[in-house]
């Protein structure tokens, strides 16, 4: 109800009952007029349209910065009249104002808008709401249609060429650990003093004419193990979207590259695909020592890479003692950088970044894995 509608009811009561107390029948008919009015507008305003919504993402996943646009079908079912109305749809923290003019029973219409990717995370879309408002406005009727749709927007990310080679021997192994092994065999070649006669391969020695020795390789499979530092204390600004960007980058990575790879965060237990759970990652408070007794006891892989923001700098120590359990072990900082980047240690190695594209182009110029 309206201002404009309180102030007609009042009228009502105040004009029909002067009317009747003081005997004057016009006042009681004008009150009576008033009345009929408000109620011709909660009849109007209740009557409910029959519309069938339907809303499609695309894509439904989309990379921070890329475009993603919402299509929205808005049909009209009712067999009476045609329908005019003000509608409006949520998309994230922002409304999107749907024009339905004279929408006739039978037809639809179809509104496309594009959906805000800028910022990582859950983009709620709709329901659709639909205000119905009398020709007098004494009545607002808001009404929601539809269903709300979800645009994942995940964490940017920087193609990364350079990933770890890993200690740990296997036979499925597709990154070479050492030049010369006992496991997998690479190629053939001449035969010098002091290589062990059983590498020789005899049915090539006899097309070649020479001794022809097997040569083989040690092939390893790393199992890369991110911890993504997500405490509020750990980053100032942007740095925890920054490294949200880094760990996306090496998880797929890792993904094109066929290598196991499993992602932690400090406050949260979040399960599901990795860049789902980045996308849903958010700052909290948490103890990472408890998380680091955690991957210690557990050793989940050979290869542990910690991500976090300025604020964590102070925790490297900590984060160095996992060298027993994770020979391989690297740290990242991101959203900042000082004066002189940190050199690699018989501990830990550290690269120093201000944003995710920097922290890419750091992984791919560090040697040493």
């Amino acid at each position: 109800m309206t201002a404009r509608g309180f102030g007609l009811i009042l009228a009502t009561i105040v004009l029909v009952g002067a009317g009747f107390r003081y005997g004057y029948p016009d006042l009681a008919l004008l009150g009576a007029a008033a009345g009929i009015a408000v109620l011709a507008a909660l009849v109007f305003a209740f009557w409910r349209p029959r519309l069938g919504v339907t809303r499609i993402a695309d894509p439904d996943r989309v990379a921070r910065g890329e475009p993603a646009h919402v299509t929205l079908t808005i049909s009209n079912t009712s067999r009476v009249r045609a329908a005019t109305l003000i509608a409006t749809d949520r998309c994230g923290t922002a409304t999107v104002d749907v024009p339905l003019l004279r929408l006739r029973a039978g037809n639809d219409t179809v509104e496309s808008y594009p959906v805000p990717t800028h910022r990582r995370g859950l983009v709620p879309i709709g329901p659709l709401h639909v205000t119905r408002r009398d020709p007098l406005g004494l009545i607002t009727l808001a009404r929601g249609y539809g269903e709300t749709t979800v645009v994942r927007v995940y964490p940017r990310v920087h193609p990364l060429r350079a990933l770890p080679a890993g200690l740990t021997r296997s036979l499925d192994g597709s990154v070479d650990k050492v030049p010369q092994g006992t496991i997998t065999f690479d190629t053939l070649r001449e035969y010098v003093p002091g290589d062990e006669i059983r590498r020789i391969h005899w049915r090539s020695s006899a097309k070649v004419g020479e001794l022809m020795v097997r040569e083989q390789l040690d092939t390893a499979e790393p199992t890369i193990v991110v911890l993504l530092d997500d405490r509020a204390s750990a980053h100032h600004g942007d740095s925890f979207e920054d490294a949200c960007e880094a760990a996306a980058s090496i998880v797929v990575a890792a993904v094109r590259e066929d290598l196991p790879v499993s992602l932690h965060l400090v406050t949260t237990r979040i399960s599901g695909p990795h860049l789902d759970v980045l996308t849903e990652a958010a700052l909290g408070d948490g103890d990472l020592d408890a998380t680091l007794r955690q991957l210690r006891a557990q050793r989940l892989g050979d290869t542990l890479i910690f991500l976090t923001g300025p604020g964590g700098r102070a925790d490297l120590g900590a984060v160095s003692g996992l060298r027993s359990a994770y020979p391989v072990a690297l740290a990242g900082i991101l959203g900042d950088r000082d004066s002189s980047p940190s050199a690699p240690t018989d501990r830990l190695l550290v690269i120093e970044a201000v944003d995710g594209a920097e922290f890419a182009a750091a992984w791919d110029g560090t040697r040493g894995w």
